[in-house]
């Protein structure tokens, strides 16, 4: 048997500190009439977090699973659900083509910066040339996690480093009710990416890397990229039944290959090569197709100018304008290729010496 390794996580919290992070939430004097209200909250925020109630409401897995009496969260098998029907509709040859846009800038006017991000222009860009194609664009804008209240995209815990089928898909970690751990964004998203016949990631550059709300997005979605579709499989999180089922041979099934995609990244000085390098290799290893040499583009805007008139830069870039619609114009004819067959034929299906 292989030696699950302990010894890094803390011990639970006090009462009073477990006090002090729950009225944290609560600090406006505005709440100081309800604090009796607030108390009995927290006496029962306090028993679940002893408790470790993850899921509140379960039910039995059913017919289709390795333990059919297991009592997997509800919430999961509600979002099973809808990826299982979005993906059925991305099969169907008589559904609408449809293209997840997705605006990967933190920035947007609805919060502390005051302005759009330029990724959100770029990508209006794009989506004129989808909609001009008869190509639904369903705009993904992950800035919300920034401007929205209660909008999470909670952070990857590493199950698949333990084992890959610990890394459910879609991923049961969330929500986790004892740790206040809720309003994951991700349920809605995996749905999302699954109805897309192709995606288009538009990026600025932070720090030679993707911004923190496309990251959490990415690492999020290793799942369905070799994730087990079968939490009674591993009992929940059961470290040691996952680390048999790896090691018994594990298939790394990529639930989401056979799409398309096209990325656009900008930098104002540096970093812009290395970052769609890096979303590029992370596509085409999860078995996604490139819309070809345009579809992949990477520029500066306003290079070494001042952040203050970066949207005039924009507005004065008109070639690259037009790059970007080429991309989105190699990305709706990648569609259209591969709804008809054309586009796989033309990619071999060889098998993985390494399927890892």
């Amino acid at each position: 048997m292989i030696e699950i390794r302990k010894g890094q996580a803390p011990a639970r919290l006090a009462r009073a500190e477990f006090s002090a992070r729950f009225r944290a939430s609560f600090i406006d004097p505005d709440f100081r009439a309800e604090d009796q209200s607030i108390a009995r909250l927290e006496a029962i925020a306090w028993q679940a977090y002893s408790d470790g109630r993850k899921a509140p409401f379960t039910q039995k897995a059913g017919a289709g699973y390795a333990d059919p009496d297991y009592e997997l969260s509800a919430e999961w098998i509600a979002t099973k659900q809808r990826i299982d029907e979005a993906q059925r509709r991305w099969a169907d040859p008589v559904t609408p083509s449809q293209v997840l846009l997705i605006c990967g800038s933190a920035r947007n006017d609805g919060t502390c910066p005051g302005e759009m991000s330029k990724s959100f222009r770029l990508v209006g860009i794009a989506r004129e040339i989808l909609e001009q194609a008869d190509i639904h664009a369903d705009v993904l804008d992950l800035s919300l996690i920034t401007s929205e209240y209660g909008r999470h995209i909670h952070p990857c815990k590493g199950c698949a480093s333990t084992a890959m089928p610990l890394c459910h898909w879609p991923c049961s970690c969330y929500p986790h009710y004892s740790l206040n751990q809720t309003n994951d964004w991700m349920s809605e998203i995996y749905e999302r990416w699954t109805a897309a016949h192709a995606v288009i990631i538009v990026s600025p550059v932070y720090w030679y890397q993707s911004p923190s709300p496309l990251k959490l997005m990415i690492d999020r979605l290793v799942c369905a990229d070799g994730g087990n579709p079968d939490p009674t499989s591993t009992s929940g999180k059961k470290a040691g039944k996952a680390k048999e089922l790896e090691m018994a041979g594990w298939d790394y099934p990529q639930h989401l290959a056979g799409r398309a995609y096209g990325v656009i990244v900008h930098g104002d000085v540096a970093g812009i090569e290395g970052s769609r390098r890096a979303l590029s290799d992370w596509l085409d290893w999860m078995g996604f197709i490139d819309a070809g040499a345009q579809a992949r583009l990477d520029r500066y805007i306003g290079y070494f100018e001042p952040y203050a008139t970066s949207h005039d830069a924009l507005d004065r870039d008109e070639a690259m304008q037009e790059e970007v619609r080429n991309v989105a114009r190699a990305v709706a004819k990648a569609v259209v290729d591969l709804r008809a067959g054309r586009l796989q034929a033309v990619q071999p299906i060889l098998s993985r010496p390494r399927p890892k």
